[in-house]
């Protein structure tokens, strides 16, 4: 997120980036399965039918989570600083340490045990890919 953009691990931002994250889920081939939020940025388990979905979906998922959280700051501008950085998952090995890291991230950051409630602890969206739905 740009500097400005406020803790997104705030029940008003949550609120904000949850409607985002419905609104974006399930959009041009692109599925968003799995989210984790920190003050700062967002990770997300996503899968898509190509690089074309991935990128119309991730386009699309910025453009929703821009606005809802500029109407929550009453400001207007950019939100996002950075483009989404992209790692394909190929094995089931690599999907289960990715979500495994995705559930875990804030309590490496904020020592919080237990369920992370700015994180999905199950699928957002059912997924299509046979790695995700096994692991998912």
């Amino acid at each position: 997120m740009r500097h400005g953009v406020w803790n997104l691990r705030t029940r008003r931002c949550f609120t904000a980036l949850a409607h985002a994250f419905w609104g974006g889920a399930n959009r041009f081939g692109f599925r968003l399965v799995h989210y984790s939020v920190q003050g700062n940025h967002v990770h997300l388990l996503v899968e898509a039918n190509d690089e074309k979905a991935l990128s119309k979906g991730m386009n699309g998922l910025g453009t929703r989570i821009a606005r809802r959280l500029n109407r929550v700051m009453g400001r207007r501008g950019k939100v996002l600083d950075d483009r989404y950085h992209g790692h394909i998952l190929r094995t089931p090995t690599e999907v289960r340490r990715a979500r495994a890291y995705l559930l875990g991230n804030a309590e490496k950051h904020y020592g919080q045990r237990g369920a992370d409630p700015y994180t999905s602890t199950v699928a957002l969206i059912a997924p299509d890919t046979f790695l995700m739905r096994r692991l998912c």
